[in-house]
């Protein structure tokens, strides 16, 4: 049964009137027109879907419309202010640490959130931030490079 289900999506506040247990990436892509949230393996194992819910990545496809409730949702969308790429995104584009860019979004969503949390990481735990995020395009020593050169903007990276 539909049910009005409000969150607040980059920034602003939604309402969506949907089964509570309809995966959030669903929601996104096709009630909502957020493409930019891939749909991979649906079983919250390769990182092409993933968002932040309160700041911390989630595999939206494993997350229901009911997990957000009240919540907050950050989009690849959403991560952009006032024009001007992320830097996250912008040290993504600089190293070309994509090539299909499928699992892109996911890759800097969690590179994102591991990055608030801690910024002077070394590269190991880079590497095991992002261990659940993969990548068939083979760019990972480029998206390593990408998230490793955030770190030091932000004075981390050992």
């Amino acid at each position: 049964m539909d049910a009005p289900v409000s969150f607040v999506l980059n920034g602003k506040s939604v309402t969506v009137q949907s089964p509570r247990d309809r995966m959030l990436v669903w929601v996104l892509r096709d009630e909502l027109g957020l493409t930019g949230t891939k749909v991979g393996c649906e079983a919250g194992l390769c990182g092409a879907c993933t968002v932040l819910v309160n700041f911390e990545a989630l595999p939206s496809c494993s997350t229901t419309l009911g997990d957000v409730a009240g919540k907050s949702v950050l989009t690849i969308e959403g991560l952009a202010r006032g024009g001007k790429l992320d830097p996250v995104q912008k040290a993504f584009q600089d190293h070309h640490a994509f090539q299909c860019g499928y699992c892109t979004s996911g890759m800097i969503l969690t590179a994102w959130a591991f990055l608030k949390k801690k910024p002077k990481a070394s590269r190991a735990e880079i590497v095991e931030a992002m261990e659940g995020n993969l990548c068939r395009c083979g760019a990972h020593v480029r998206i390593l490079e990408a998230v490793e050169s955030v770190g030091k903007a932000m004075g981390g990276a050992r």
